[in-house]
């Protein structure tokens, strides 16, 4: 059934209650090693913004760039506004998002562990052109490979964390991949200090970029695939022993139907892209479009990437500004841990409303500090320095325990089986996309806006925070293959998703009311 209109949506009872199993050290390695992935994302935003304020590399590739940043009397804000400069950030975001679309059919097809494989293999090579780079050319090639790898590794990575984790401790195992992603960030800018002053330091910079992809490539060679896809391929009776060994008992009957069910669907359904924008699978669509688009309006990206070359228009020296952004990578770091101790506890909406109110406050001093004390040939006291990076860490912390890892986990857990592979091609390929629309205006915008570019993240993040509060069910301790019930309780969505009468598949008992009006 090529995207019909009709057929089940998801598993046809609710089992949850009957599901069985423990924490094992199985799924924790897996989990550990698969998160690795992650590392590879979190590296080269961590690297690339203290790259580009390198003058050995402004020098070589972005020679206008270095000659306006000594200008004094250059605007602050303007001083880095070049579109090349701003292309060598997000060449690799878009290249990702094409190949995040290719690797859907891969991991529907060949499985999970496949494309992270791809995924690692690509990053490899994009590291090793970047670290060789004679020309703009094989810099550029580089970082198109660099987003192939990206594309692959967060499409398929999120997807196996949800698929291997067991359910109560699903939100804090899929984490991972934020833990992974930051420490990536924190590493990245540790080496970025480490090799500032060498004239070579910029090709180390990018060269270690093979470290996490080699450990990518091997752990996906030695991982496990997750018994969801190995279902989906046929192979039952291997899918059942994996999952045996992941819960740490026999009895895992109940879970084991519920992928059985899951996985006969999907095999009806050829076209996933397709069938994914289905009415009935407008809830999931509207998430896998608005969760990572919203991830990326806090505007993070935007400080993690540039944060170097932010605090030196701020007025920061070269060494104190990579001393800042080092400690803002320190800080997303640690937070994500926040996040993983109270994701299962708390639950998914508060995390993201909390989140986002911190975050507007931040966002809203730090432009009100910038508009009355900085601008052109003006530099910030001591004082209102200090206060500034006080805010953006503190609008950092808020994000490590919110939209960073949830941007994540929300979209991999919540689509059906059948559009599982689309929908996460989906999420990340939106991701990259308004990560590269970030990064290739970012610039120009802080030359533009000013002080108002923090307001403009500011009125984004008021958005989210809205529409997690009216939209968004809550995810905690759902099953993956039981999603589809969370729509029907929902005050808004269950005008979409389709009744009994409409042809799907739903369970003859009492659903069980978690999810009401906000």
């Amino acid at each position: 059934m090529a995207g019909g209109s009709f057929g089940p949506a998801g598993v046809a009872k609710e089992r949850a209650q009957q599901y069985k199993g423990r924490l094992t050290s199985y799924v924790i390695i897996a989990c550990t090693v698969a998160a690795v992935g992650g590392s590879i994302f979190g590296y080269d935003i961590g690297i690339s913004g203290g790259v580009t304020s390198m003058d050995t590399f402004l020098e070589k590739f972005f020679p206008t760039v270095f000659v306006k940043k000594s200008q004094a009397h250059e605007s602050n804000y303007c001083k880095y506004d070049n579109q090349g400069l701003a292309a060598f950030t997000s060449s690799l975001y878009l290249a990702g998002l094409v190949a995040s679309l290719m690797a859907s059919p891969v991991t529907r097809k060949f499985g999970r562990r496949t494309s992270i494989i791809c995924g690692g293999l690509s990053f490899l090579t994009g590291a090793t052109l970047n670290a060789a780079a004679m020309n703009m050319a094989m810099l550029l090639l580089g970082r198109i490979m660099l987003g192939v790898g990206i594309g692959f590794g967060n499409q398929a990575v999120p997807l196996y964390l949800s698929e291997i984790a067991p359910t109560h401790l699903r939100g804090g195992l899929n984490m991972m991949f934020q833990v992974a992603t930051t420490f990536g960030i924190f590493i990245a800018n540790m080496i970025n200090f480490g090799t500032q002053k060498l004239n070579w330091g910029w090709r180390l910079s990018l060269g270690l970029a093979a470290a996490p992809a080699l450990l990518m490539t091997v752990g996906g060679i030695l991982l496990p695939e997750t018994p969801n896809s190995l279902i989906e391929q046929g192979k039952k009776e291997k899918g059942r022993e994996i999952l045996e060994k992941l819960r740490g008992t026999k009895n895992v009957d109940a879970e084991f139907e519920d992928m059985i069910e899951a996985s006969e669907l999907s095999n009806l359904i050829k076209d996933p892209f397709r069938n994914i924008l289905e009415k009935r699978n407008r809830p999931e669509l509207v998430m896998a479009i608005c969760m990572p688009m919203f991830q990326i309006l806090t505007g993070i990206n935007s400080i993690l990437f540039y944060a170097p070359v932010l605090f030196q228009s701020m007025g920061f020296g070269g060494n104190a500004s990579l001393y800042s952004s080092a400690l803002t990578g320190a800080v997303l770091f640690s937070s994500t841990f926040i996040s993983i101790a109270t994701v299962d506890k708390l639950g998914r909406r508060a995390l993201l409303i909390s989140g986002g109110i911190q975050m507007i406050t931040c966002q809203v001093i730090v432009a009100i500090i910038l508009g009355l004390k900085f601008g052109n040939q003006q530099e910030l006291s001591k004082g209102f320095s200090i206060l500034v990076v006080v805010m953006i860490c503190l609008f950092v912390l808020a994000f490590g325990w919110s939209w960073g890892p949830l941007g994540w986990t929300v979209p991999s857990e919540i689509f059906p089986l059948e559009i599982r592979s689309a929908g996460q091609s989906i999420t990340v390929a939106v991701n990259l996309l308004f990560t590269f629309i970030i990064a290739q205006a970012f610039l120009a915008l802080l030359c533009a806006f000013k002080f108002g570019i923090f307001l403009f993240f500011a009125g984004w993040i008021t958005i989210m925070t809205i529409f997690v509060y009216f939209f968004l069910p809550e995810t905690k301790g759902v099953p993956i293959e039981e999603m589809i019930f969370i729509w029907k309780k929902h005050w808004f969505w269950k005008k979409l998703v389709p009744t009994k009468g409409e042809g799907e598949i739903i369970n003859s008992v009492e659903l069980d009311e978690n999810v009401t009006e906000p």
